[in-house]
């Protein structure tokens, strides 16, 4: 139990020393915490690169979902992260991988008028056409949001 906090605390804080450490002595590299945020989803969601690229080499799922449903790679395009976005892709993400609500990380990049991470989502194979559970595109997500750029650039995709 011990490990695994100080697991945690490492994924958070980009701790790749006392990550690998953990994981050495046994720790699950798809380990959570009592949100269901596995190590890698924690990572990612805060930047931590050189931790992720540790996660991913030991194994860790990039479509393990955390209690609401959320990927890595949707907290990534949340954030606007693009290059963890890549990194996530390049590690096993897929493109339009979604929890139950149905929103991939293009979904997510069109709320938050990420237009960098529209761009390199749909450069990479994202479908714009893909609908949420409540049967919304990234295009209505954007305008309901009045993300103008977002409703822009995906405008020009209908």
């Amino acid at each position: 139990m011990l490990i695994a906090r100080a697991a945690v605390r490492a994924a958070r804080a980009g701790d790749v020393e006392a990550l690998g450490w953990a994981l050495d002595r046994g720790l699950p590299v798809d380990a959570r915490n009592e949100r269901g945020d596995s190590l890698l989803m924690l990572a990612s969601y805060n930047g931590h690169r050189e931790a992720v690229r540790l996660l991913l080499a030991r194994g860790a799922d990039p479509e393990l979902a955390n209690e609401r449903g959320q990927l890595p790679l949707a907290g990534a395009a949340f954030r606007g992260d693009v290059a963890m976005a890549e990194l996530l892709l390049d590690g096993g993400a897929r493109i339009d991988g979604c929890g139950a609500d149905g929103r991939t990380a293009l979904l997510y990049a069109a709320m938050f008028d990420r237009l960098e991470m529209i761009a390199m989502l749909l450069g990479r194979g994202a479908d714009p056409t893909h609908a949420d559970a409540a049967g919304l595109t990234a295009l209505a997500l954007a305008r309901m949001m009045g993300a103008a750029r977002a409703t822009a650039r995906l405008s020009l995709q209908s």
